[in-house]
């Protein structure tokens, strides 16, 4: 017979669960008993299942990025840095007010509130945000290469104002702003990336 007893409550459920509790009230926000409540288990469950609560957290974070990897691939591979941003933002604004879901962006919403304890997890969302202002200078210094930006553009500088929106955006999602405010907002912030 296999070993074990099957767990009577789905991993992937509860990720997106666990997900959705860390990324509205923050790592810290979050306790164990948060935890177990919203998942239907127990603590020695939840170890059992995901490890400890720092061990959870970054499985959900790895969950968020790889839902969000997509709309960023799709908006990197518009034809010019332009369309790119203009893709790549107008996309965010559209995650950050999706209904269902807790508003914003999780990599912003779980570390607002973590101090000096919990440092390695303001660690984990600054890596996790890099690594997305990493894929738009990438798109930004190809653009430049290409011709399709004007010579001389600082491409770092553009994309931490890319980033700068994006999280801008984020935190007013978050605030209650409506979709069509922050749509027209992200259409005036591409406007700062030159058309080919």
């Amino acid at each position: 017979m296999p070993g074990g007893r099957k767990r009577g409550f789905d991993d992937q459920v509860a990720l997106q669960t666990a997900m959705e509790l860390f990324w509205r009230q923050g790592y810290e926000g979050t306790s164990i008993a948060d935890l177990t409540k919203a998942l239907g288990i127990n603590p020695p469950s939840l170890y059992a299942a995901f490890g400890s609560k720092r061990d959870l957290f970054e499985k959900t974070l790895d969950r968020y990025m790889c839902e969000r990897s997509v709309q960023l691939e799709d908006a990197m591979a518009q034809p010019t840095a332009h369309e790119a941003v203009l893709d790549l933002l107008t996309g965010r604004v559209r995650v950050f007010t999706s209904p269902g879901q807790p508003a914003g962006c999780m990599t912003v919403q779980a570390g607002l509130s973590s101090g000096e304890p919990h440092h390695e997890i303001v660690d984990l969302l600054a890596a996790a945000r890099e690594e997305i202002r990493q894929t738009v200078l990438d798109r930004l210094d190809k653009a430049l290469a290409d011709g399709d930006l004007p010579a001389g553009t600082n491409c770092t500088a553009l994309a931490r104002y890319v980033m700068a929106a994006i999280y801008g955006l984020s935190v007013e999602a978050a605030s209650g702003a409506p979709r069509e405010e922050l749509m027209a907002a992200a259409e005036l912030a591409a406007q700062v990336v030159p058309r080919g």
